[in-house]
């Protein structure tokens, strides 16, 4: 006895015509793009905050912070609190001028930490439109091979509307992690800035002051 065909999304994909394959495969590369982005960027903030706590931890066992340069990354995002005090101790040390090269290493900062935020925002706002249209796409000829056999009894209706639907859950599986993990994405890069600004007046005042002494 043979069995009936379960629809799903295989079944969906080896009945679908060109159009929603190709909007199942823009999907498909939607959601691997996100996924990739927010893992990148969440292993990435972990690795930067155990460097960042090492690097605290030597800061402040040594006597002065003006002397302690060392070997620092040169990647930002690698190790921004050491990278940002490296820099920030190649700068003339009056006030008003680290001051102005601290906010023009933030924004550095706070622009490479915005890398693939319009990726996962695009995804967000575009996924379940495509998904959207695959499924009207996919109710419009299944109701053409109604009209046409004549018959529209359930049998008939719920198969193929049903396989449409996928489309529409196939668009929020994609946009709903994409969203999450932007919100999330947006929440550690403003806390990472905000722990790098009172980073910025503690190191600006023991420049300064380490200046003041030796002049």
């Amino acid at each position: 006895m043979n069995e009936a065909a379960t629809p799903g999304i295989a079944h969906f994909v080896s009945q679908t015509d060109a159009v929603g394959m190709v909007l199942f495969v823009i999907l498909l590369l939607m959601s691997v793009a996100s996924w990739t982005v927010i893992l990148v960027r969440l292993v990435l903030r972990a690795l930067q905050k155990r460097r960042s706590h090492q690097f605290r931890q030597q800061l402040e066992s040594q006597a002065s912070v003006a002397d302690f340069v060392g070997s620092h990354p040169a990647d930002p995002l690698e190790e921004p609190f050491s990278w940002f005090m490296a820099e920030l101790s190649k700068a003339q040390r009056s006030a008003d001028a680290l001051g102005q090269r601290a906010q023009i290493l933030m924004d550095r900062i706070a622009a490479r930490l915005e890398n693939g935020l319009t990726l996962l925002g695009t995804v967000a706002s575009t996924a379940p439109f495509v998904g959207l249209f695959g499924t009207v796409w996919a109710v419009y000829h299944a109701l053409v091979a109604i009209g046409m056999t004549g018959s529209a009894g359930l049998e008939q209706v719920a198969g193929p509307v049903g396989e449409a639907l996928i489309m529409t859950g196939l668009g929020l599986a994609v946009a709903i992690p994409a969203v999450v993990g932007y919100n999330l994405i947006v929440r550690t890069n403003r806390l990472l800035l905000t722990e790098l600004n009172g980073f910025a007046q503690e190191l600006i005042e023991d420049l300064v002051l380490a200046h003041e002494a030796k002049g």
